[in-house]
């Protein structure tokens, strides 16, 4: 059952946001960029209140993803990221991205915190970092 409400031409922008920015670093790297995108719109909290639909989390300014400036984001999803997307609308979550907020890709080690959200781990290149469970609960359950 999905965790946030969507259609199929939302999975489809879900799917070119995973395959944009965690391509490299194979299904489960794109799971997670998956995990925070759906976490985004479920938490409604911090810099992500009132965003409700996949397209306004792709496409946030400012905070939103860079891979939207690019012309590979603007590919056809594939079947693959396609249900990949729909498994992390299913519910699917991994860590360190099951909490999620943000990533990013740093030259060196994982910072401890960015922007005073703890790090909850790496997978590959990016490290992730949740906030606090009172400053967002949904994220949480």
């Amino acid at each position: 059952m999905a965790v946030i409400r969507t259609n199929s031409e939302q999975i489809k922008l879900l799917a070119r946001l995973l395959r944009a920015e965690a391509e490299g670093e194979g299904e489960q790297g794109m799971l997670m960029v998956g995990n925070v995108g759906v976490n985004r719109i479920r938490s409604n909290c911090l810099d992500f209140k009132n965003i409700r639909t996949i397209q306004q989390m792709v496409f946030q300014s400012p905070g939103g993803f860079e891979s939207t400036q690019k012309p590979y984001f603007y590919q056809a999803a594939r079947d693959r990221e396609i249900r990949l997307a729909q498994d992390v609308v299913n519910g699917r979550r991994i860590d360190p991205a099951r909490n999620a907020l943000w990533f990013f890709r740093p030259v060196g080690a994982c910072p401890p915190t960015w922007y005073n959200q703890a790090n909850s781990g790496r997978f590959k290149a990016h490290c992730f970092f949740v906030p606090t469970q009172a400053d967002c609960p949904r994220v949480y359950t």
